[in-house]
């Protein structure tokens, strides 16, 4: 009998004791829940910004001293097509097209190719939206060849796009500067492949209209 009484406090005991460690999981549990961690990157220790005092010595201008006249930044909107065989490029005063050689013309040649008076055209368009009177025809090739040859070149292919700008606008208002300038100013890396073709290239720009500015 006092076994079995034995035997019966010892289960009984080892009952609260589980209940117990039960009891102190799950509250363990519910404060975790209801305090989550810190997520990545949450600065909890950042101080507020220190406190600027415009009265500050330090911050005046010296006698005799003024500032700088106002100045609006220019600024620049560049597109450019996945190839990178058109180029646009927008700024508060101009627009700026420019065409890879490769899309205009056959290599080392100044005849137009078949896709090029519609590329040609979309320009026009544009420059009829803008209502410019001023068009830049510019031709650059890469460094390839001789410069002389280069220039020659360029001055050709800027000349076959002013002829069909020229009968795309049939505007008798519009001024046009064409030059070549071959191997000069180029936009890429000539040591390679990749920037000479971008370097190949036909630029037409003109003023755009003031209501049109890029914001």
């Amino acid at each position: 009998m006092h076994r079995t009484s034995s035997r019966l406090f010892v289960s009984a005991l080892s009952a609260t004791a589980f209940l117990a460690a039960s009891h102190v999981l799950m509250a363990t549990q519910a404060r975790a829940d209801d305090n989550p961690s810190v997520p990545p990157g949450t600065d909890t220790s950042a101080e507020p910004p220190v406190k600027v005092d415009p009265d500050s010595p330090g911050l005046r201008m010296v006698d005799g001293a003024t500032l700088a006249p106002s100045k609006v930044l220019d600024i620049k909107s560049v597109v450019e097509s996945e190839g990178g065989e058109e180029r646009r490029e927008d700024t508060n005063s101009d627009v700026k097209f420019a065409l890879q050689a490769e899309v205009l013309f056959g290599k080392d040649s100044a005849k137009l190719g078949s896709a090029a008076n519609a590329r040609i055209q979309a320009i026009a368009d544009e420059i009829k939206e803008q209502d410019a009177k001023k068009v830049r025809v510019f031709g650059f090739t890469d460094n390839l060849g001789s410069s002389e040859h280069g220039d020659v070149l360029s001055k050709q292919r800027a000349n076959a796009v002013h002829s069909v700008l020229t009968k795309a606008l049939n505007d008798a208002g519009i001024t046009y500067e064409v030059r070549g300038y071959g191997e000069q100013y180029p936009i890429a890396d000539n040591s390679n492949e990749e920037g000479r073709k971008k370097n190949r290239r036909v630029e037409v720009s003109f003023p755009r209209g003031e209501a049109d500015s890029p914001s």
